[in-house]
């Protein structure tokens, strides 16, 4: 058990990052899924489809970024200096996703890695269902 001396040191408790991962990708390997509903329906092919899916992962991210992230309330500790000297408390990263995931990559790319599977398979099978 952490004690109230190592939240000051650290502020960030790994429980609620896990929480915040697991629940994004959640979001991300669903909306996933709809993208390729989307793309098997709209009949897109080859680039198109995949770009269809980058473009909408990446706005997804965008939109969470923007009313979870970056809409949250500052809820560092008095006195808390993240690792630049800043006393934001926002840590390192793109614009406090360090804060509530473990790096930027995960949170901005991280979707189109694990969705990309279920947008492959629902992508192929909607285009098979409406072309048939």
């Amino acid at each position: 058990m952490l004690s109230e001396r190592d939240f000051q040191i650290s502020p960030i408790v790994q429980e609620s990052m896990m929480h915040n991962t697991k629940a994004l990708q959640n979001l991300q390997s669903l909306s996933a899924s709809l993208f390729g509903i989307s793309a098997g329906i709209l009949g897109l092919e080859s680039y198109s489809g995949f770009l269809f899916y980058i473009f909408f992962s990446l706005l997804t991210s965008f939109l969470i970024y923007l009313f979870r992230v970056a809409a949250a309330p500052n809820s560092s500790p008095k006195g808390y200096k993240d690792n630049k000297g800043t006393g934001n408390g926002l840590g390192s990263g793109v614009g406090g996703v360090k804060k509530y995931f473990r790096s930027g990559f995960e949170f901005w790319a991280g979707g189109i890695m694990n969705g990309f599977a279920g947008f492959v398979l629902t992508w192929t099978l909607f285009y098979g269902l409406v072309r048939a």
